[in-house]
């Protein structure tokens, strides 16, 4: 019997998580709820868990283009997720790299640069080449509140300041953002999708505790949607659903303080339902 050829598969370029909740590890479990073949390129080895992050190991310029390159000369990509991304040069050769597709493939760029606790994963230098050669051919850039604040230098107090903080970000090249995790005190987050012609928003609930991952799925999430040709706030809607699931079947740490996701089928989940 022969078996089924692939039909849609996304590439993650990201880092690799050692305790399996966010990076490569979370990338590839959303993609496999969503239906869609996934594939990676390991951009940095980390070691971590729920307790904390002990040592990050930066892969070579060299192999990361291998990866990318190996990749894209072989699976139907038909969305790329970009994460940790710890080397400029090599940031400068991917955008080169991505360039070139033809035809262009849709592109979700989460500039990771800081976690909710405010330690910083990206440097300024790093963040700018970023902002230089990916964010002109992203689909939709996926920065939380704190990446925001640190990409634009204004500071977020409310749904405004969300939306002025945004449109900022559309004028540094993406084709949208999509800025999330707008909390301001009540139990409930806005986040807002930032076209050239459209404003949307979307709330939802706010659950207790310490998250790991939710950034990686979300955006992951989002990847998936696009892959599968899915409108950009329909993608965005389901990403969310999906996350907004994953929180609700969280598994609590032995020892840390990082709950982690609990990733499951879309077809499952209560937002397909």
């Amino acid at each position: 019997m022969q078996a089924p050829e692939i039909e849609k598969s996304v590439l993650t370029i990201a880092g690799s998580d050692s305790c399996g909740g966010s990076g490569i590890q979370a990338d590839m479990n959303t993609f496999a709820a969503f239906g869609v073949y996934g594939a990676s390129v390991v951009t940095a080895v980390t070691a971590r868990n729920t307790l904390d992050t002990q040592a990050v190991e930066p892969m070579s310029d060299r192999i990361i283009v291998d990866q990318i390159e190996s990749v894209l000369a072989d699976l139907p990509i038909c969305a790329i997720k970009t994460g940790m991304l710890p080397s400029i040069p090599g940031i400068a050769v991917l955008g080169e790299i991505l360039a070139q597709q033809k035809p262009h493939i849709p592109m979700v760029v989460d500039p990771v640069v800081i976690e909710p606790a405010g330690m910083e994963l990206s440097g300024e230098m790093t963040l700018q080449a970023v902002r230089n050669h990916l964010f002109p051919l992203a689909t939709v850039i996926t920065p939380n509140r704190e990446e925001a604040q640190v990409l634009t230098g204004m500071a977020i107090r409310n749904m405004k300041d969300m939306e002025l903080a945004a449109r900022e970000l559309l004028k540094q090249g993406p084709a949208a953002v999509f800025l999330k995790g707008g909390h301001f005190g009540a139990n409930e987050i806005a986040d807002i999708l930032l076209t050239p012609d459209d404003l949307h928003t979307f709330r939802h609930s706010a659950f207790e505790g310490r998250f790991h991952g939710t950034g990686c799925a979300l955006s992951s999430a989002v990847a998936a949607g696009l892959a599968l040709e899915k409108p950009l706030p329909e993608a965005v809607r389901e990403a969310i659903d999906y996350v907004q699931d994953c929180l609700r079947n969280s598994r609590a740490p032995v020892k840390g303080h990082l709950a982690l996701l609990g990733h499951i089928p879309v077809a499952f989940s209560q937002s397909a339902q």
